[in-house]
């Protein structure tokens, strides 16, 4: 039985974790007001606004002292670098398929990425494998192929959408900065990208922005604290739960995306997305047993583990 210091520090970290993960599954909501604005526009707009509210944060907290790690590691910049445009591809991505009509295209890239991380750090961290797991794998990538197949479609966006997160999530773990701070290093090394597009736009009279009403302004300028707070609530949970707990709370966000494609955006899910989102489903069922439940001889796993990044 949990002691009441433990279960007092775990209550509020469901509560961070779920907050943010439901506030992930919200995005369409968001997305779906600015579909009159180009995606990549958006996209531009929420790197741009992303950073001063990163920056804020940072600021709030006063611990500039991951700074002097840049100066001792230029290579970090490079690394940063490559994990925002990652990050980028990621929210670009997801914003063209809510927007486009792919809300459960982007429900299943959320379900395949724990999967795809873990067979990706296999294959460059080398952590080892349970049988349990690789098994869990293959079904999950048999499901997104038998969708190719009988869909006569590749599902770029589910396979986009994880690939694009799980190689940002690769980055994150083998760099020595917290979420805030990751955050914010990596939005401003993408933002001259964003700004000199939206600065483009502008000289050719072709930016939303410019001609877009106050509500429109606000809603675009909102994309900065709509991205930084469900990162901060993540961040707040993922220091007072179990990891493992954290595991299937995740689950939460592809959930209410493909609630809402299909019940509210009226997308299609027929019998063939229902044996391929079934392998999947079922590769994650034999995942998180694996994961949850103890086996033979396994040492047992501390009740909290310290997590910076989403």
């Amino acid at each position: 039985m949990k002691s009441t210091s433990s279960m007092s520090r775990e209550s509020p970290g469901i509560a961070y974790a779920c907050a943010a993960y439901a506030l992930w599954g919200l995005y369409p909501l968001y997305f779906r007001l600015l579909q009159h604005v180009p995606s990549i526009e958006i996209l531009a707009h929420r790197v741009v606004w992303s950073l001063p509210v990163a920056l804020a944060v940072v600021a709030w907290g006063g611990d500039w002292r991951w700074l002097a790690r840049l100066r001792e590691r230029p290579a970090l910049l490079a690394h940063f670098g490559a994990a925002g445009l990652l990050l980028v591809c990621n929210w670009g991505v997801n914003i063209w398929a809510v927007n486009h009509g792919h809300v459960v295209d982007a429900s299943l890239g959320y379900f395949l990425n724990p999967l795809l991380t873990i067979g990706l750090a296999t294959l460059v961290l080398r952590e080892p494998l349970s049988r349990a797991q690789r098994v869990a794998i293959a079904l999950a990538m048999a499901g997104v192929g038998w969708m190719g197949v009988a869909l006569g479609v590749a599902p770029w966006i589910a396979v986009a959408l994880a690939s694009s997160f799980a190689g940002y999530s690769l980055l994150r773990k083998t760099a020595p900065l917290g979420a805030c701070e990751g955050l914010a290093l990596e939005t401003a090394l993408v933002f001259p990208l964003a700004f000199a597009y939206l600065a483009l736009l502008g000289a050719q009279h072709a930016n939303a922005f410019v001609a877009a009403t106050s509500g429109d302004r606000l809603m675009l300028a909102a994309a900065g604290p709509v991205t930084t707070i469900p990162l901060l609530l993540f961040a707040a949970g993922a220091r007072r739960i179990p990891l493992a707990m954290l595991g299937i709370l995740q689950y939460v966000t592809p959930t209410m995306l493909l609630i809402l494609g299909v019940a509210l955006y009226h997308e299609a899910f027929d019998a063939v997305h229902g044996v391929g989102f079934g392998l999947v489903w079922a590769g994650i069922a034999l995942y998180l047993g694996d994961r949850v439940l103890p086996r033979k001889g396994a040492p047992t796993r501390p009740a909290v583990r310290d997590v910076g990044d989403s």
